[in-house]
């Protein structure tokens, strides 16, 4: 306590050193906390169920044949078909549980108030192999898996509690999903939120359910591709154990049942199918495409805070050396009276930590601002599946980087401070500590280290903020302005077709009558929001066959859909309300359609088909322009187009309403009219186009924000590490300046003097920052856009705003120094 209570007056009587180092110290832990927490969320943190480790996630790479469905779970290398679930839950023995479940987007009624949400379709055994107890009633069991059984359901606990009042009397009452009135038979427990990060279901449902939501009839289809498996290992069972296990149950089914289903698939094909291996991976995070998609941006951002804190500790390792030199006589006396080394190290090192404490407790202010920050950058749907609080994850990382850090700056001032020739320095420099050159050395080095990790981070910067720039200049060949976007999904709602499509027309015709309405337009497949349907066709004239690449994104819309986007139709026609069921099917492709299939410039009047080489059914009738399909930094892929009236009634649908006000406007409006029109349907989905844009590129703005200003930080730090070091060292040489002085040298040469040191300085590290910039280059690349993970420009720009950030921060130590008085300097010599 006696050195805790002498720190504190040590750092108060300095309060102007206490208080630069304790904001360095808040900046960069700040920074490192908020980051950390969406890494402990996205990459670290398990499932909240008994032995997280124990659980494995299933993979079936290889050739897929058929009908493939993959979502936020994974990609389509994970998915199985319900068959191939069932024959290796039967079989298998080196598991306590095989669940399978998918996600699904539902529209649910609670009291007759509907919304829009999302329901987790399970097996009968995801709980109990989750081994998870029910906060009320019962979970989803095999009984209720089965097809034709009652319809159930299990609440999510928030759900249960934010429409329900939490009430304990839930279990036996009923829930509307997809307009089917569900028994509820349980609620989930605290803080369980399915296994899927980044959805959140509000219910849980079984599986085969699925058929009375959407008519889904592909069960016992095992060229059908949906469903995501995990299984519980059972005590002493590894991973490797259970793969070989599995494989010797998989590769015979694959043999003697599936591959004989397999029509047209050529030799190497068929060989590579039935050579198709189970992969098992770590399942306590659960399954989810953002962990893989997180890794590096995260990886990338935990970097560059690392490397903002360094400069801070960089700075305030100076600072303490600076402020050691001043108490040498302080520690020169204690040691001439009998303190021990260890002692007086002892009180520096609590000093330097409770100056990090103190950093450390100023951080958490920073780190919620951060957390904002990123809330802001982030969609809608991300920002509704992270938490962006001070969970005690966070509190305890920032307070061991506080304790760390402070060890970390305060070791080398510390010894350095109290070494054994301190008594004979201060003797022979009468009562005045000049430095030691040791000191001076290292001061200098942690400069240079600044500069290049300034350098590095001024460079990535750049680097993002042009791929930025490239983004913003794609052309998406769509005006997107002044466009205002939402779905519908009537038949989730209860709605049959006929009366989904009746809506969809009295939808369509109330807003053209809107005011500054001048166009309306509709899809099956929202436009730039990152959804792929694709699907084989032929072509006529184009050869197919095995192994034949003939697929072809798709997409179903309504009449005036190309003139109300600004496609422009570069020959033939688009659609009209004549083009319904019933009457000759048509199509309308783009440029690169044409290109693919090779159809010359001019396709129309060609045949295709969707369904088989046989029946060249659909004529196309228009070529459309290129424009971005699903993502925008994507190439524009092969599209053809049908009209949805012509080509089946979408259970939903995607309107667009370009409008003469302004979109904010448009927004406001929009609800009370659907609502009128249909009360029970929830709008989905409701924002302005551009909106949509920047949610699909929201990575590339967020890297590009997060990185400049924390490069814009790391530079201010550096430059005021440089100040610091450069007034200190002035003050130090100011007899030597003033000897030069009196034997002649000029203000000129003096400067020239303190220049040529911040010059080696700046060279040095700029070099060094030049090549870890140029290494980091390579892992950004996939970061990037339009550049091949270095740029010339941006290593020139930023080395020379580098450059140009620390000659202005030793303009005033430069000025200091070659203003010094030779008499003044001289006068106690």
């Amino acid at each position: 306590m006696r050195n805790v209570k002498l720190a504190f007056r040590t750092l108060f009587r300095t309060p102007f050193v206490t208080t630069v180092a304790v904001l360095s110290l808040a900046l960069g832990i700040g920074a490192n906390a908020a980051i950390f927490s969406l890494a402990d969320q996205v990459l670290l943190k398990p499932l909240p169920v008994p032995e997280p480790q124990r659980l494995v996630d299933l993979s079936a790479p290889g050739p897929k044949p058929g009908w493939q469905s993959c979502g936020q779970a994974g990609d389509c290398d994970e998915t199985f078909s319900y068959p191939m679930f069932k024959d290796l839950q039967r079989a298998q023995t080196v598991m306590t549980g095989l669940a399978a479940h998918v996600s699904e987007g539902v529209n649910l009624a609670v009291n007759g108030e509907p919304m829009s949400g999302t329901a987790m379709l399970v097996s009968g055994s995801y709980f109990p192999t989750l081994e998870v107890t029910p906060a009320l009633g019962r979970f989803i069991s095999d009984g209720d898996e089965v097809l034709g059984a009652d319809q159930v359901a299990v609440l999510s606990y928030t759900f249960w509690n934010t429409h329900f009042a939490a009430d304990r009397h839930v279990v036996g009452q009923t829930v509307v999903v997809d307009g089917k009135t569900l028994t509820i038979v349980g609620v989930a427990p605290r803080d369980f939120e399915g296994t899927t990060l980044g959805v959140s279901p509000e219910v849980f449902v079984p599986v085969t359910i699925r058929k009375e939501f959407d008519g889904f009839d592909r069960y016992q289809n095992r060229t059908t591709y949906w469903l995501y498996v995990f299984g519980r290992l059972k005590p002493g069972v590894t991973a490797e154990q259970a793969r070989t296990a599995l494989n010797a149950m998989y590769t015979p089914i694959l043999n003697t049942v599936e591959a004989p289903l397999q029509d047209g698939m050529s030799a190497a094909t068929m060989k590579r199918f039935k050579a198709k291996l189970i992969g098992v991976g770590p399942g306590y995070r659960g399954q989810s495409s953002m962990h893989k998609e997180a890794t590096t941006p995260l990886t990338m951002l935990f970097g560059v805070t690392a490397v903002v804190l360094l400069i801070a500790c960089a700075n305030i390792a100076n600072l303490l050396l600076a402020r050691g030199a001043g108490r040498a006589m302080e520690m020169g006396v204690r040691l001439a009276l009998g303190a021990a080394r260890r002692q007086l190290v002892r009180q520096l090192l609590t000093e330097s930590v409770i100056l990090a404490l103190m950093g450390g407790v100023a951080s958490l202010a920073v780190a919620g601002l951060t957390l904002k920050l990123l809330a802001s950058l982030l969609p809608p749907d991300a920002v509704g599946v992270l938490h962006f609080t001070l969970e005690p994850a966070v509190l305890l990382f920032a307070g061991a980087l506080a304790v760390g850090t402070g060890l970390l700056f305060g070791l080398f001032p510390a010894l350095h401070n109290t070494r054994t020739d301190l008594i004979a320095t201060i003797r022979s420099n009468t009562g005045q500590m000049t430095g030691h050159k040791r000191a001076g050395r290292f001061r200098a080095t942690l400069v240079t280290v600044q500069i290049a990790l300034a350098t590095g981070l001024l460079i990535s910067a750049g680097l993002f903020l042009k791929s930025l720039v490239n983004v913003s200049k794609v052309n998406l060949g769509v005006r997107v302005n002044d466009v205002v976007t939402f779905s519908l999904a009537p038949e989730r709602s209860g709605y049959d077709s006929a009366r989904t499509v009746t809506l969809y027309g009295q939808v369509g015709d109330e807003l053209r009558r809107q005011p500054g309405v001048t166009g309306v337009a509709t899809s099956l497949v929202p436009l730039i929001a990152g959804d792929n349907w694709g699907n084989d066709v032929y072509v006529q004239g184009f050869p197919s066959g095995p192994d034949v690449d003939n697929n072809s994104r798709f997409n179903e819309v309504g009449p005036g859909y190309f003139e109300t986007l600004g496609i422009p139709i570069l020959a033939g026609r688009e659609f009209t309300d004549a083009d319904v069921g019933g009457t000759a099917r048509v199509a309308v492709v783009n440029q690169a359609f044409a290109k693919k299939f090779r159809l010359g410039r001019n396709p129309v009047g060609k045949f295709m088909s969707n369904s088989g080489q046989d029946s060249l059914n659909i004529e196309i009738v228009g070529l459309a322009r290129d424009a971005k399909y699903s993502d925008v930094k994507d190439s524009v892929p092969p599209v053809f187009f049908l009209p949805w009236r012509e080509a089946g009634d979408p259970s939903s649908l995607n309107f667009y309403v370009r409008t003469g006000l302004a979109p904010e406007q448009e927004l406001s409006a929009l609800p009370p009219i659907l609502k009128r029109l249909a009360p029970t349907v929830p709008v989905e989905n409701l924002k302005t186009m551009p909106q949509q844009i920047r949610d699909n590129v929201f990575l590339d703005r967020m890297m590009s924000i997060l990185s400049a200003l924390f490069a814009a930080l790391a530079t201010v730090l550096a430059a005021v590490g440089l100040y610091g070091v450069l007034a200190y060292t002035v003050q130090q040489r100011t007899r030597e300046i003033g000897v030069r002085m009196a034997l002649g040298a000029n203000a000129s040469q003096v400067r020239n003097l303190v220049l040529r040191q911040v010059g080696v300085m700046v060279v040095v590290g700029a070099v060094i920052g030049l090549g870890v910039a140029v290494g980091t280059g390579r892992f950004l690349r996939s970061l990037l856009y339009g550049l091949g993970g270095n740029d010339p420009v941006v290593l020139v720009c930023s080395t020379l705003l580098l450059a140009l950030v620390a000659f202005a921060a030793s303009y005033i130590p430069v000025l200091r120094a070659s203003r010094v008085n030779p008499v003044e300097a001289l006068r106690y010599e």
